[in-house]
């Protein structure tokens, strides 16, 4: 079997494809039609329309319907479509749910016999793969597949070239998921549980690594809190590596990781607040205090980073006007202890599948854009610059990342990526953009229940209780613990059943940990 990659051209993402410029591989220079299957990585929801227009540039029909054997098998990976494949469901004809080490092998098998068969045999032979969802046949729910050992299989970069976003560093992977449990995170559920890649492994694939690049950027949901990371920090040094993260948490904060960050020359310093006040902080279950946050300030004053930046969220549940102010008091709190370049981002936040924010509805656009620019007006005095996305466009990737079934033919119909285009595709289907961002009813059927991440619905039930209560929910146990609930993907309500309307009868004293 041979693998070719395959990228979306920049005119993709300025107008409508012409098919008069086809999609080519990088290796071989074939169009992809020429090959017998296509296969996506899809992390982020609005890259939905990049891989619509891909298809249709490549000559390919985007509706799975319009294809027969004669035609590539389309199939597609990624956390955005293993946690809802239901918007890309009648233009994929599989996806991939789970992690990529585990799913493969028995794919590469099972794709050699699905691309020798009449079409719906071949379906029939990658629905029998674990792992694989299959849309004509309706096989869900599909229970993902994860990788138990991270040291028999570490992830690094394999192909160096300074043509890429990060081609000035090497990648390694020190953790896959997160136990904190943070309400907003798709990826703190569907990657459980936390697993760490041991000290010993990190530096053997450094020392390969920096043959090719001297800058190390370390991978995980939250780097700082590998159990090892102030170790990791250090021995890195010694090698010689220079160190880059994306962000890190402050509770607790690494100091030898500032330290190392900042002997690497890292300009900027990244922490996530996510909230401005602790009553929120508690809604989403990130409990970071403010005297944490503002210690991380102090670090990066102390250490001379050029630049601060600060991440948080505006509109998640139960958000209330005093919750935005907070947003701009820390900042200006930040601003009397750090007096460089410092930097926020006030992005929409979108309710996403698999997550105890599931059922909410998602902040309408006008109040969004309001809350940026009140933001805007607060900070601009004390030279804060404010970023924000879209609050339009975070409304689509609102209905992407809980759409069903229908939304396929609004992508086929789509011929390029715009929000006027947008509209008037829905509007051709019957729907309504306000319909899928509205609360949701707990009981009500979800359209991504055709996957099984292995957190029960109940579970999510019972900690949107509490954080309508402002009550926190504990962490996972760390790495390396005895079995958390987690562990075995099974959770304590399945052992009693799922609780479903009954829920309320256990209270608060219904801890979701494994039994024994």
């Amino acid at each position: 079997m041979v693998c070719e990659r395959a990228f979306a051209p920049v005119e993709i993402y300025r107008s409508a494809p012409s098919e008069d410029e086809p999609v080519l591989s990088i290796e071989s220079q074939r169009p992809l039609a020429d090959f017998a299957v296509i296969a996506f990585t899809i992390s982020y929801e609005m890259d939905y329309f990049n891989a619509v227009q891909m298809l249709r540039q490549a000559g390919i029909p985007p509706l799975a319907e319009d294809r027969d054997e004669t035609w590539p098998l389309i199939i597609a990976g990624g956390p955005a479509v293993y946690t809802n494949p239901a918007p890309l469901g009648d233009i994929f004809d599989a996806f991939a749910i789970g992690e990529g080490e585990i799913i493969v092998p028995p794919l590469v098998d099972a794709l050699w016999e699905a691309g020798q068969a009449p079409r719906d045999e071949g379906l029939h032979a990658l629905a029998e793969v674990p792992g694989i969802y299959v849309p004509a046949l309706e096989n869900g729910p599909v229970g993902r597949v994860w990788v138990r050992d991270l040291d028999a299989v570490p992830a690094t970069t394999q192909i160096y070239t300074h043509d890429t976003e990060f081609g000035d560093r090497a990648l390694i992977e020190i953790a896959r998921g997160c136990g904190r449990g943070c309400r907003f995170c798709m990826a703190g559920y569907t990657y459980r549980p936390m697993r760490e890649v041991s000290l010993d492994t990190i530096l053997a694939v450094a020392r390969h690594s920096l043959q090719h690049r001297d800058r190390i950027g370390l991978v995980s949901a939250a780097v700082s809190d590998h159990s090892w990371i102030d170790q990791i920090a250090i021995e890195l040094r010694k090698l010689g590596a220079r160190i880059a993260i994306a962000s890190m948490r402050v509770d607790p904060i690494s100091e030898p990781l500032i330290r190392a960050l900042a002997e690497s020359g890292t300009q900027t310093l990244t922490i996530a607040p996510e909230a401005g006040s602790a009553r929120m902080r508690k809604v989403i279950n990130k409990p970071q205090s403010d005297e944490q946050l503002l210690y991380a300030v102090d670090l990066a004053a102390r250490y001379n980073f050029s630049q601060l930046k600060m991440y948080f969220m505006i509109g998640q549940p139960t958000e209330t006007e005093a919750d935005v102010e907070a947003i701009a008091d820390m900042v200006l709190a930040a601003r009397a202890r750090f007096s460089r370049h410092l930097t926020i981002n006030a992005t929409p936040y979108v309710p996403k599948a698999h997550t105890a924010f599931q059922w909410a509805a998602m902040t309408p656009v006008e109040t969004l854009e309001a809350r940026v620019k009140y933001l805007e007006r607060r900070l601009r005095p004390a030279k804060v610059a404010v970023r924000s996305d879209s609050p339009a466009w975070a409304a689509v990737e609102g209905v992407l990342a809980r759409g069903d079934r229908r939304l396929g033919r609004v992508l086929a119909r789509m011929r390029k990526t715009t929000l006027r285009e947008w509209e008037r595709a829905l509007k051709a289907e019957g729907l309504s953009q306000e319909d899928y961002l509205r609360e949701r009813a707990p009981d009500e059927p979800l359209p991504w229940s055709v996957v099984d991440t292995g957190v029960s619905q109940a579970f999510f039930t019972w900690d949107l209780r509490r954080a309508f209560r402002d009550d926190l929910t504990d962490a996972c146990p760390p790495a390396g613990c005895l079995k958390c609930n987690a562990c075995d993907q099974e959770w304590a309500f399945r052992e009693v059943g799922d609780l479903g309307p009954n829920l309320g009868a256990y209270g608060d004293n219904f801890i979701p940990l494994v039994s024994g």
